[in-house]
Parts: structure tokens; sequence; C-alpha cells
């Protein structure tokens, strides 16, 4: 009987995606075990402290992680056509732990919004927020997330060198690598206790460390791929063109003050203007592993670390 099923090669054990294959195995968390009942506390002392029931500062506390949530849902839903085209079994057995890290963050962000946004508004006497609310999606959040989705989709009408780079520069490179590293240093920052007018949110921060160091992790393995395509013939003006087209929407996300006092006198925790400085920096350090030959992607260990204590 004619079939078109052949046994694939076997594991390549020293490759860089097995090794991050192996890094995201050894490095499980459970999203159920982080200790929210401080958050909870600490926010009901902040909103008793400030003696305001004003709904558009609480918006504010929660708008990025709307933003982190529904940012989490969609990635975990775009990856699956990038798992379709690839015919590594190593890089398989990386993007199986991607696919299952995504869904752990978004399970993360659910259970925050739950335990501990909806407790504090029901302690309150609140009316309970939406998480998906169009409210905290501004018009450039909604375009790069729908740019994301449109070049993860285009892989399964036309599977490229150029398709497979534009996937990769969209997922790995600018939503991981710039945008949420970035709003991953910011709320590391505002809620990790160097704000006094600010409240300290523990299990929120534990969140973000966890999530941060996966991200690393996710990051290298696309900026890796990207490196073998250049390497291929892809050209590296064209990974540069497309996350530059990119930039000013990861710009126009992290830049969302609609619910920061108009004085900017007035506003706490990071100056204006600081999250752009970092994606910045971002952007330029994985520029520059990419298109210089003698750069090379740090290995795994040293990318999850970084993305741990930056």
């Amino acid at each position: 009987m004619a079939t078109e099923y052949t046994p694939t090669e076997m594991m390549d054990r020293e490759s860089r995606s097995n090794r991050y294959y192996r890094n995201a195995v050894e490095r499980h968390w459970d999203p159920g075990d982080i200790d929210l009942e401080r958050d909870v506390e600490n926010l009901l002392a902040f909103i008793d402290g400030t003696e305001t029931d004003d709904r558009e500062s609480w918006y504010g506390m929660l708008n990025g992680i709307a933003k982190f949530g529904a940012g989490e849902d969609a990635v975990t839903e775009d990856l699956a056509p990038l798992g379709t085209v690839l015919d590594d079994i190593d890089d398989q057995l990386f993007l199986t732990t991607q696919l299952y890290e995504e869904a752990k963050h978004a399970d993360f962000f659910d259970r925050y919004w739950r335990d501990v946004v909806w407790t504090v508004e029901d302690e309150l006497g609140w009316e309970r927020s939406n998480p998906r609310h169009d409210r905290w999606f501004n018009d450039p959040y909604i375009e790069l997330f729908d740019r994301n989705r449109r070049a993860q989709r285009r892989l399964l009408e036309e599977d490229t060198p150029e398709t497979r780079a534009n996937a990769y520069c969209h997922y790995h490179l600018t939503v991981e690598g710039i945008l949420a590293q970035t709003g991953y240093y910011g709320m590391q920052t505002s809620y990790g206790g160097e704000f006094d007018d600010l409240p300290q949110l523990p299990g929120l921060v534990e969140g973000f460390t966890k999530i941060r160091s996966d991200e690393g992790r996710h990051v290298g393995f696309g900026m890796n791929q990207l490196k073998k395509l250049i390497a291929e013939g892809v050209d590296p003006d064209f990974i540069e063109e497309t996350v530059e087209d990119l930039l000013p929407l990861v710009q126009g996300i992290t830049e969302d003050n609609r619910y920061q006092p108009d004085d900017p006198e007035e506003r706490v925790g990071l100056d204006d203007g600081q999250l752009a400085e970092y994606a910045i920096t971002k952007h330029t350090d994985r520029m520059r592993q990419l298109t210089d030959a003698a750069a090379d992607v740090p290995d795994v260990d040293e990318l999850v670390s970084l993305e741990e204590d930056d």
C-alpha cells in the first residue's frame, strides 16, 4: 500500500532548538502555584490609603494587565501555523513547549484577573471589570496583533524563506522580543516596590519574572531561525525593514497614557519616555545580533537569566 509517511531523523541533542526544548522541560512552573493573596491585601490597603474610589486610577493599574492577558491569548491562538510548516524534529519539539508556555501565560493572567482584580472589586462593592473590554485596546495594539495573525496564517498559503522570516519578525522579534519584554520591564519595575506611590504586587511580579524567562527562550529560538534564514539567502534588510515598520505600533502601545493624569507632574511610576527608550535598546540589540555575522545569539541559559535579571 502506498504511503507518504517516512520516519523523521533522530533528534540532534546538540542542536540549539533541542537545547531550548530541554531547558523548557527542566524549568517547568505552574501558574496555579503563585501566591496571589498578598496582592489582594496590598491593593485593598493601597486603595484605602489613597481614600479614593476613582475608577480611572484603578483602570490605569489594570490597563497593562488586560493588554498582557489578551496578548497571551492571541499569541497562543496564532502560533499553530508555524508548527504546521516546520519540518525539523528539534524545531517542532521546541515549538510544542512554546505553545504550552503561551497557554500557561494566558492561564496566569486569567487567574490574576479572577483571583485578584475581581476579588478587590467585590470587596469594594465595585462592578466587576471585563478584561476583554474595548477600553484596554488602543488602535496600535489592535493593528499589531492583526498583522501578526496575518503573518502567521500566510505560512499556510505560501511557505517560503521570506514568509517564515516575516512570521518570526512579527511574532518572536517584535511582539515577544520588543513589546512584551518592554512591558514586563515596566510592570515589574512599577509594582516591584520601587515606587511608594504604587502598590507592591509580589504575585504579579513573580508571574512576570517566570514569563520573561520563558520569553527569553522563545525570542532566542526565533532569532536563531532568522540567523539561519539569513545564512541561506534571506536579505537582512528585509528583516530590518519589517521590524522597523512595526516599531511605531510598539511605541503607540507602550506610550498608551489614556488612564494617566493629563499633567505629567501628577503621574507616578516610570518617567515619560522610559519605556520607549527601553524598547529602542531591545530593538538595537536584536538587530545587531541578527545582522552582524560575528555576533551570536546567546546560549539558552544566558537568555533565560538575562530576561529574569534584566
